[in-house]
């Protein structure tokens, strides 16, 4: 009877050289010059298989003859070497004073009737410190970082910590609630460490996306995805009184992430992340794009605040046409009684078309446009009014001031 073959797992010994070896046992069975064959059969179905990554090298001990070890660089780890040092967290502090004008009082606040249960005196409630922490980035050497308004809006006291242990308090040099953007200045002067500042209008869907920020406290957490989406419209995402257009991530964003940056795979920052969605659709973030965000930090630096130009009108996406093609325009479908649109003419069904003779294909280019012109300059307005063409000049005001 032929004995049975015996394969036991391969095991590794570890060689002078460092690399590494396996002892492959040859099935007792067979002829004593077949061994080198198995062997190298075997070998070749456990390599390992590897998918290619930007700035990332392999280099198989077995590949070469002295037996290097194998070696791995990250683009992740090279992009936080660039900018990771750049990346504060940010902790706010603020005092609550109880209001003054109290509900009705309830029974046991009567003197009379405490005393009578044994109860002691009722104190009135004081003043409470609130806490709060998120994340910035230093974006210029003598100190200004960009954050989040949401961040350290009604902060009186914000401090700022670095990745080497510093801790520095920060003054808020203005923040702007429509594009949720604050710029706050390093009380020392510096120079920081700065991060390099991309370009996101060169973003494509399926790059390489890093978030960076301090979630639940915890310094300087890295975590990688893609850009899933571009253009992402705040208004779609139920943000009521915000003028964005987001950046959509599946890399993981999570409380205390709030004003950090999203890197590409070079390590330049491409956007400010704000948000992540929770319950139904949870795992999405979403980041203000750096170009926005650029133009409104130069904004608060210069004057100390945004105006953001409005003429007046509610948009919405057009219907899918026929055959299923998207429709080109933005739909009006309400117009602020007395706002500057009103006064030029512009009624509800009206869809705009272009702005100053440029195509617009969405709600949110005709609004990128309006914020284009600034406040007090005449807006040609091309439309179509029962699929008739007109063109109107509309006299943009300012957020908040348009009645």
């Amino acid at each position: 009877m032929n004995p049975r073959l015996a394969w036991p797992w391969a095991r590794s010994s570890g060689r002078q050289d460092g690399s590494i070896g396996l002892k492959l046992p040859v099935p007792r069975s067979l002829p004593p010059n077949r061994p080198r064959c198995l062997g190298t059969l075997l070998l070749a179905l456990l390599a390992p298989c590897a998918l290619p990554i930007p700035g990332t090298t392999f280099a198989a001990a077995q590949a070469f003859p002295n037996g290097s070890p194998l070696v791995r660089q990250s683009f992740v780890a090279e992009a936080m070497r660039r900018s990771g040092p750049a990346v504060v967290t940010i902790e706010t502090e603020r005092t609550l004073t109880p209001a003054a004008d109290r509900s009705e009082p309830g029974p046991l606040d009567d003197p009379m009737l405490r005393r009578f249960f044994g109860m002691p005196p009722a104190v009135p409630p004081g003043p409470r410190k609130v806490r709060g922490q998120g994340s910035g980035v230093i974006f210029q050497a003598q100190g200004l970082l960009l954050t989040n308004a949401h961040v350290v809006e009604g902060g009186a006291r914000v401090t700022v910590g670095l990745q080497d242990g510093q801790r520095v308090e920060g003054q808020v040099v203005g923040l702007d609630r429509v594009t949720d953007l604050a710029v706050v200045r390093l009380a020392r002067s510096g120079p920081w460490p700065v991060a390099p500042l991309g370009n996101s209008d060169e973003l494509k869907v399926g790059d390489w996306a890093i978030a960076v920020g301090n979630p639940f406290g915890l310094d300087q957490t890295v975590t990688l995805g893609i850009i899933s989406s571009l253009n992402r419209s705040a208004s779609k995402l139920g943000l009521s009184g915000k003028r964005l257009n987001l950046i959509q991530t599946d890399a993981a964003i999570n409380p205390g992430n709030s004003g950090g940056p999203l890197l590409n795979s070079d390590g330049e920052v491409v956007g400010i992340n704000t948000l992540v969605r929770t319950g139904p659709g949870a795992g999405l973030g979403f980041a203000i794009p750096i170009n926005r965000a650029r133009s409104i930090a130069a904004e608060i630096v210069a004057t100390g605040k945004v105006i953001h130009p409005v003429i007046g009108v509610s948009l919405d996406a057009l219907p899918v046409g026929p055959g299923g093609q998207p429709q080109q325009g933005a739909l009006v479908v309400n117009v602020l009684k007395s706002g500057p649109a009103a006064r030029s003419g512009v009624q509800s069904g009206d869809v705009i078309v272009a702005v100053e003779g440029r195509i617009v294909r969405s709600p949110s280019e005709v609004i990128t446009a309006v914020e284009a012109s600034g406040v007090g300059r005449l807006l040609t307005l091309g439309l179509l009014r029962a699929g008739r063409p007109l063109q109107l000049k509309v006299l943009p005001g300012e957020w908040g001031q348009v009645p």
